[in-house]
């Protein structure tokens, strides 16, 4: 009976075949980018919300003797995975949608609508409306006190700056993707174009800001560093805050990029 049952496994696995596909070399790249970008976006924005949820009305109850004890280490790992899981996400993100996204948009417009777009020029140009966003925040933040003494005030700046922006990158995708009169910028690459923009400008607010001058308050704080002016945990206090604001229109987007929700376009 046991010889017979196992004659019959073969037949009975042959039954699942259909359910079982061996990626090819293009989707398993895809897929490790993909899970790449979860990963390491989840450990970074789960930080995120750690640090502003429950890491900054814990930090107003601790006496200096014990943020002497707890803070060097515990906040000192906590930024390590921070600011690389804000690299990790970043990096495998931007690959997935130059690699996929943009490129399947541009390949239509070259090979149906006759363009000649090229993709790394679309991507360097998409990459300067972060980078110029968070030029002018880091010159606010760090140049301007008065703007950030008080949290609203800034947060309205912020406001106007990021609509502006998201404005004008909906401007863009839709100029550069535009061959004659058909536009070939499909609802993804608005949306992740946008949240990834959001989330670029994040990432440069941990290694401009956030984490520059926490590694000085933490060297303070363990003794091994000078004392720090007071006006860098507002700074960084500032671009975290401004980041656990981003994260929500960010994962907004990337939600309605899957076609669930087509929000700006095809």
């Amino acid at each position: 009976m046991l010889i017979e049952s196992t004659v019959q496994l073969p037949i009975s696995l042959a039954m699942f075949q259909d359910l079982f596909h061996q990626p090819d070399p293009v989707a398993l790249t895809r897929i490790i980018l993909r899970w790449l970008h979860f990963v390491a976006g989840i450990t970074w924005i789960g930080l995120l919300y750690f640090f502003n949820l429950v890491n900054v009305p814990v930090q107003k109850a601790l006496d200096p003797d014990t943020k002497k004890k707890v803070n060097p280490d515990l906040l000192g790992r906590a930024l390590w995975y921070f600011r690389w899981g804000a690299v990790v996400t970043v990096l495998a993100g931007l690959a997935y949608f130059a690699m996929y996204t943009l490129k399947t948009d541009i390949t239509n417009a070259n090979n149906i609508g006759g363009g000649s777009i090229n993709l790394w020029w679309v991507l360097f140009a998409w990459l300067t409306y972060p980078i110029v966003l968070f030029i002018i925040e880091f010159v606010i933040i760090k140049k301007v006190p008065a703007l950030i003494k008080d949290g609203r005030v800034f947060a309205i700046v912020m406001f106007i700056l990021v609509a502006f922006i998201s404005w004008g990158l909906l401007r863009f995708f839709d100029g550069m993707l535009t061959v004659g009169s058909e536009s070939y910028a499909s609802n993804k690459t608005y949306s992740i174009g946008i949240g990834g923009a959001y989330g670029i400008v994040m990432m440069l607010n941990v290694w401009g800001i956030i984490w520059p001058n926490n590694k000085r308050i933490l060297a303070a704080t363990a003794g091994t560093g000078p004392a720090t002016p007071p006006e860098l945990a507002r700074q960084a206090f500032i671009a975290s805050r401004t980041n656990a604001w981003l994260s929500l229109p960010l994962l907004l987007f990337m939600g309605t990029s899957h076609g669930d929700w087509v929000i700006f376009g095809k």
